[in-house]
């Protein structure tokens, strides 16, 4: 492998232009116009220019570009980072970056600049410029109520691609809409960009705005905000100042890359040390409002993907399986099971709705479920 000051990362933004390239605005405008449903653009040496569309690649002819080359991604991916000089520190130094980047007047993107085999490669993720509703979310009506929490932790969970920045964009939105807070959010980097309307509505990006979550989030303890939103969770430092806000009486919103409500405890618990575990279940039983894991299911039509929500509410019998911990007839699935007049819902009886209804089929029901052998036998009977 070459040195580090001799490698692609450090020669990425020299000014390469490519050869036979269309420039970069003009490029994702005709990978866009492919499809109403792209939700990722993908540009990988070797090959052509890729949008994903319903979890499906497809190679995109745009004119001048064919095959992309190891140059042709540089100067693709130095376009994109333009002079953010933080990004590309990061990207010499940990061979990945992510940043925001606008199409004026067609899209936003949120941007992953990485190093492969010593060449760059770029995955953009789409951004709607409308913000979502949990209408066109297609989520579950009962959510909207989580919207008018005054206080401690709603956690968004789910694997990438899930949906889960769409519906914290939603949840905040509605806030927005409904009440005169300020609300503040860290993120990395900002995604939909909401306007002022009842709330006044702070958007503080990493980088740019900040160093890092850390002091962005002891400075938002200072800022006055009713609701605070942190794009993800990634440490326990973040972690022990959204436990803290939420304590304080703040509605803190963020995500998690956790697949249910159970696995999500056991993510934030296993972050402390095993001496502060305990106390942290007690603090997390008396603080978290919603955990709302997601999960996008392949449609039998092809058309687009079905949102499967599990929603973990906090009563008595939830509150006590975080805090005393899951046993044998006393875990958080069947506190959801023993809920459902209270608008919980589990995963794979969400999905069992769909292959009933013939929305999706069996083999993909089975596919995304939690425990398949269980719910193919539900399904048998």
């Amino acid at each position: 492998m070459a040195a580090p000051g001799n490698s692609p990362i450090a020669i990425a933004f020299e000014g390469i232009s490519g050869t036979g390239s269309i420039p970069t605005q003009a490029l994702l405008s005709g990978m866009l116009r492919a499809s109403e449903k792209v939700s990722d653009l993908i540009f990988s040496p070797g090959r052509p220019p890729q949008v994903e569309i319903h979890g499906q690649l497809t190679a995109v002819a745009v004119s001048g570009n064919g095959i992309l080359s190891a140059d042709d991604t540089r100067r693709i991916a130095a376009d994109l980072i333009g002079t953010n000089k933080q990004a590309i520190n990061t990207l010499r130094e940990q061979g990945s970056c992510d940043v925001s980047y606008g199409l004026p007047g067609m899209a936003r993107f949120r941007v992953n600049v990485f190093i492969q085999r010593g060449s760059c490669a770029i995955v953009m993720r789409v951004i709607p410029t409308v913000i979502p509703t949990f209408s066109s979310l297609h989520l579950p009506p009962q959510l909207e109520e989580a919207a008018r929490v005054r206080n401690g932790i709603i956690l968004v969970t789910g694997g990438t691609g899930s949906g889960k920045s769409s519906t914290l964009a939603a949840l905040i939105d509605r806030i927005n809409s409904e009440y005169c807070y300020h609300v503040l959010t860290v993120e990395d980097p900002i995604e939909f960009l909401h306007k002022h309307k009842k709330s006044t509505v702070h958007q503080r990006e990493l980088h740019s705005d900040a160093p890092n979550f850390t002091l962005a989030l002891r400075a938002a303890l200072r800022q006055a905000p009713r609701v605070i939103m942190v794009g993800e969770i990634r440490d326990r430092e973040t972690l022990e100042i959204l436990l803290e806000a939420a304590e304080n009486g703040h509605l803190v919103l963020s995500s998690m890359n956790t697949v249910d409500a159970s696995k999500t405890v056991e993510r934030v618990v296993g972050t402390f040390a095993a001496n502060e575990q305990q106390s942290v279940r007690e603090r997390l039983a008396k603080t978290f409002r919603y955990i709302i894991a997601q999960r996008l299911i392949p449609r039998n039509d092809g058309g687009d993907r079905i949102p499967v929500v599990e929603i973990l509410k906090s009563n008595s019998r939830t509150r006590d399986c975080v805090e005393q911990g899951e046993r044998p007839g006393r875990t958080l699935l069947d506190a959801i099971k023993a809920s459902e007049n209270e608008g919980m819902q589990h995963f794979d009886g969400e999905i069992a709705k769909l292959v009933h209804s013939g929305l999706v089929d069996l083999e993909t029901g089975l596919c995304f479920a939690s425990n398949a052998t269980v719910l193919g036998q539900e399904l048998a009977r």
